[in-house]
């Protein structure tokens, strides 16, 4: 189990470790190393970097590129841009790895690190062992071969547009469509309203403009208050949430109302299906997907395929069994036939042309089911102690769950990329969640000392 790593790379506040000088430099350094191993036959030296729109982007780029130019790499800035446009432009040209500057949906005060792979996907927890092996062994960083920094090359992320706007078929043209944007003062606040102006949309746009610390704040996937009410006020077709990175994309139909990814996987796993498209007849959800979608799905003759929380945990199931479509109830979600990584705008942009080839609204779409009463409580720790260990707290569980019968479930995880413990509870009878919610909660904070 990686020890710097989490969920969706490395984070933490910018100067607190692991996100210190010293230790980024020797993680571009390291990285580099391991993955040269793993791929001696690949002699392209270019890595593409990409951040959000974080103030604290530009100093952790340094460190990361003083550390790949001591591995005799050279550094090909982005500039700000999203995550998946580092996915796609490192699998198109090849490189070793790509890597992104961000945290994602978290406020500005953090930042992040997380890498690609040479095809475009995240790195898994073996190649993440055995880079944080590397640092801990490491002693000393040879100086760069030469005083270069970094190649800024921002005309590449046109190409990652032309991309986007390929996906969209001729027949679901954006014309007439009334669209309201929420870029999260992120990195998507360039790059989403020329994609959508492009195909012909009419695009009103909210939160585009960073100013390295508004990034998220009130704003984005989610926080989508602020969009639900523009969509209202200028009477939009849709509006569209992406987060920090663009990486995750939730909407809001015409009324106004909340279409996040367990409705994005709905609406496309049966589209595909109904043409045909659906590898295997399967989906792929996280073990937090909502069970009125587990039901809907089966209902509809799809069988969901469950895995841990973590789009590249998604992949790695849509990989393992040449699947077609997964993603998570956060909007991250994956086409893998067309990409290898989530992407928010991506995600907008296929949804939008089932909506628009429907001649139907989004909200037909989001009353086809309908989800459970659910309740998540976010619980503060001082220490990830393994749930196994915890004296009793599995079979309590057990036994909790095995009272609800099939209309419900209990799902405790520990957050990647915070200290928390996340518990959710769903069932058809909202009493009941609020109950047994605050059962699991009691009793853990009885057996274990928290924040």
């Amino acid at each position: 189990m990686p020890k710097y790593f989490g969920t969706d790379g490395i984070r933490s506040v910018w100067g607190k470790y692991p996100l210190t000088e010293d230790f980024v430099t020797k993680l571009g350094y390291c990285a580099l190393k391991e993955l040269s191993k793993r791929e001696p036959n690949n002699t392209n030296k270019n890595i593409f970097i990409a951040q959000d729109s974080r103030a604290s982007g530009k100093a952790i780029l340094e460190c990361l590129t003083k550390g790949i130019r001591a591995a005799g790499y050279n550094v090909l800035s982005l500039g700000i841009s999203t995550t998946p446009s580092v996915s796609l432009l490192t699998q198109k040209y090849k490189n070793i790895c790509g890597i992104v500057i961000s945290a994602s949906h978290n406020p500005a005060e953090f930042n992040g690190i997380k890498f690609f792979s040479a095809q475009g996907t995240k790195l898994n927890e073996t190649i993440e062992d055995n880079i944080e092996r590397e640092i801990e062994n490491v002693t000393a960083i040879p100086l760069p071969q030469n005083n270069t920094r970094f190649c800024e090359v921002p005309e590449k992320v046109e190409e990652y547009i032309t991309f986007l706007k390929s996906t969209l078929t001729e027949a679901a043209d954006l014309k007439k469509l009334h669209i309201v944007l929420d870029c999260a003062n992120g990195a998507a606040s360039k790059i989403a309203p020329k994609v959508f102006e492009d195909l012909g949309a009419k695009v009103t746009v909210i939160n585009n403009s960073p100013d390295g610390f508004n990034i998220n704040k009130n704003a984005g996937a989610l926080h989508t208050e602020g969009l639900q009410e523009a969509v209202k006020k200028f009477k939009a077709d849709i509006g569209l949430s992406f987060d920090g990175d663009a990486d995750r994309l939730i909407a809001v139909t015409e009324e106004g109302t909340v279409f996040d990814g367990d409705n994005v996987i709905s609406t496309v796993a049966l589209y595909l299906k109904n043409n045909g498209r659906l590898k295997g007849n399967k989906a792929v959800l996280t073990i937090m997907a909502n069970l009125g979608l587990i039901n809907y799905l089966k209902a509809n003759g799809i069988e969901p395929v469950l895995t841990k929380v973590g789009d590249k945990y998604v992949f790695e199931e849509l990989t393992k069994n040449n699947l077609s479509v997964g993603g998570e109830t956060s909007g991250h979600i994956i086409f893998r036939d067309i990409a290898p990584a989530g992407d928010g705008i991506l995600t907008a942009l296929q949804l939008l042309g089932i909506v628009k080839s429907s001649g139907k609204k989004l909200s037909y779409f989001r009353n086809l089911w309908q989800k459970y009463p659910l309740k998540l409580v976010p619980v503060r720790v001082e220490k990830k102690i393994p749930l196994e260990k915890i004296d009793g707290f599995c079979p309590y569980l057990k036994e909790l769950e095995k009272s609800m019968g099939e209309k419900g479930r209990i799902v405790v995880r520990y957050s990647g990329t915070e200290p928390l413990l996340r518990v959710l509870v769903e069932d058809e009878n909202k009493e009941n969640v609020e109950d047994i919610c605050q059962k699991v909660v009691t009793f853990y904070k009885s057996k274990v000392k928290t924040c």
